[in-house]
């Protein structure tokens, strides 16, 4: 091993684990001081963190890359004595938040400038932040519970950072309670694991498995636990309807929210994956409820007249395909949509106070043109020829690949009937370049999680991803095609209310809430947020 190359490992490593500490520290330091120029220095100090945070991660990925039999860091090693767990997915989740955070929060100093939540806001942002690191980079899973729970906990105060917002305030108390179940969950599946393994340790853990310590009814209910609190941290149905309501917060938080907390439950499962042994009894929750989840969140979302409630369901329905991709075993297709996700949503929702809804509703909508169904045949023909004879673009897996040939079709389709045939050739051409761009990425993004993203899925798994994706295709099919039909216009109606499927837990949640000395629904009806003015005010601010 080379002394100097160690060293510089060393450095580095105590470099990373640095950064959480010093946010705890400007965090306590920001909330003690109430010098308006030394709060000013804090900000300029965090971005600052950000950037370094982006820094160091890129520097060890270097290192990892280099890593090998004539240059050896042992990185591994050191890690493991700073706690610290330094893998591909360390590395990505690392270099998202830190952009992420680097974002909103020079976002954040023009946003709440004169406001009077700023000074509540900075502290428990950094602390967030600093808790979500703490996840990402541990390997030790006591602490990654630790990790979990302080994320859930400083969110909460992010969500009731205006006390006077009575329906914002609901909607976190909603969260809070459905956190600590998922917080439960996470704590009991990970004792469980270490009843199985006999350690704590991540890398331990791995090793294991890997030699054919990965199978037993004990590893089994893990899995269902870490599939429920998966759920829960991710919005899915019936849980849903605090995403929704929680739209009152400030932009920044919402952008923190939907491109950086609500994830976690996708990088639960991306981070303990390799302790199962193939399909367990958790895929298939993820897999059934993740995909009714994205198909039915995916169709209210297109008739929502208000752009954060939009969003809202999008993200819902985005965390539904990313939980159903890792019940398929696509692990490396949902770490690709984990990040994209957040860094498209993040976007949206820092730009959502300057867009132009130009809202092609269902009642207004026309359908395609003949010209696009063409468009979209073709794409989804030479799509399906392309993915049968080169089968390893989507792991030979047959519904990733009939999701990729869908998404092919649907981005023909948007090309407009009018343009030129020329000009529509090309168009269709880059459509199909969607195939080549996923396996680029595939490539990039699958040493991240190593070489045990093998699942041989079951039969009734396979059936069931067919059928959900079939589902979603139907329905797309029928409100391209016929939206004024009676049954389509039937479908619009109920989806503009969220189909109620949201109703027994606000009923419940009410019930809690009037029993709170300061927080309470008023009375108001659950169905009420779909009547009301579109801009809340939230979005009004």
């Amino acid at each position: 091993m080379n002394p100097v190359a160690t060293l510089v490992a060393e450095l580095t490593l105590l470099g990373w684990l640095l950064v959480p500490l010093s946010m705890l520290l400007l965090a306590a330091y920001a909330n003690w001081t109430s010098n308006p120029r030394k709060l000013a220095h804090c900000w300029t100090a965090a971005k600052s963190l950000f950037v370094a945070l982006m820094a160091i991660t890129g520097f060890i990925g270097l290192m990892l890359f280099a890593d090998g039999p004539g240059f050896t860091t042992g990185l591994p090693e050191i890690g493991a004595q700073f706690g610290l767990f330094p893998s591909g997915l360390s590395l990505w989740m690392s270099i998202l938040v830190g952009f992420i955070g680097w974002v909103i929060i020079r976002y954040a100093d023009d946003y709440l400038r004169g406001d009077p939540g700023r000074a509540r806001f900075f502290p428990w942002l950094l602390i967030t932040l600093a808790s979500v690191l703490v996840l990402v980079l541990t390997n030790h899973l006591l602490v990654l519970v630790g990790a979990w729970v302080g994320v859930s906990l400083s969110l909460h105060h992010l969500l009731t950072l205006y006390p006077q917002r009575v329906a914002a305030n609901a909607a976190a108390l909603q969260k809070f309670v459905i956190s600590r179940v998922g917080d439960v969950c996470v704590l009991s599946a990970v004792l469980l694991l270490h009843h199985h393994y006999g350690t704590f340790y991540l890398p331990e853990m791995m090793a294991a498995a890997s030699s054919g310590a990965g199978q037993s009814l004990v590893l089994q209910f893990a899995s269902v636990l870490l599939a429920i609190a998966a759920l829960l941290k991710c919005a899915q149905l019936p849980v849903h309807g605090w995403l929704l309501r929680v739209m009152e917060a400030p932009t920044p938080v919402s952008a923190l929210l939907h491109a950086g907390i609500i994830n976690l439950g996708g990088f639960l499962w991306l981070r303990l994956y390799p302790v199962f042994d193939g399909f367990t009894p958790g895929h298939g929750i993820l897999l059934v409820v993740g995909g009714v989840t994205a198909v039915v969140a995916a169709l209210v979302m297109m008739t929502q007249s208000s752009v954060k409630h939009s969003l809202a369901w999008s993200t819902s329905a985005q965390m539904g395909f990313m939980l159903f991709e890792i019940g398929l075993g696509a692990y490396t297709l949902a770490l690709l949509h984990l990040l994209a996700h957040s860094l498209y949503k993040a976007h949206l929702f820092l730009a959502s106070n300057r867009t132009v809804v130009d809202s092609h509703l269902l009642a207004g909508y026309a359908g395609v043109e003949r010209v696009q169904l063409i468009n979209g045949v073709i794409a989804a023909v030479v799509a399906a020829v392309i993915l049968w004879a080169v089968p390893a673009l989507v792991e030979g897996k047959l519904v990733l690949g009939t999701l990729l040939v869908l998404a092919c079709a649907a981005a023909a389709l948007g090309i407009p009937a009018w343009v030129k045939a020329p000009v529509r050739a090309s168009l269709l051409l880059c459509t199909l370049m969607l195939l080549p761009l996923y396996s680029l990425l595939h490539a990039l993004l699958s040493p991240a999680l190593g070489s045990a993203s093998n699942l041989v899925l079951p039969l009734a798994a396979q059936v069931a991803g067919l059928v959900i994706v079939a589902a979603l295709a139907a329905g797309s099919l029928m409100i391209l095609l016929k939206p004024q039909s009676r049954v389509s216009q039937a479908l619009h109606h109920y989806c503009c209310e969220g189909l109620g499927l949201d109703l027994p837990l606000n009923r419940l949640s009410a019930a809690l809430a009037r029993k709170t000395r300061d927080l309470s629904f008023s009375g108001t009806k659950p169905t009420n947020l779909y009547k009301a003015n579109p801009l809340s005010s939230g979005e009004q601010s």
